[in-house]
């Protein structure tokens, strides 16, 4: 998203004054961009986190049922 900064706009078809309202409306737009796409990174690396530490108590409780079943140790 970009914010316009001239106070004309220029489309294929016209061109077109913006005020003062329209300006603020982009850079509004602009900012719940970033946060919104910040949030979903943040919320992405949360996720992430979760999933390796499960895949980490798997591989551990695999490697400690290999140990005992290396000692002769078989569950019940």
């Amino acid at each position: 998203m970009t914010a316009i900064t001239t106070p004309y706009f220029r489309t294929r078809l016209a061109t077109t004054r913006t005020n003062v309202i329209d300006r603020a409306l982009l850079r509004t737009a602009g900012v719940l961009d970033a946060f919104v796409q910040k949030r979903l990174e943040r919320r992405a690396g949360d996720v992430r986190h979760h999933a390796l530490s499960a895949q980490d108590a798997a591989a551990t409780a695999r490697r400690n049922a290999e140990a005992l079943a290396a000692l002769g140790m078989l569950p019940r």
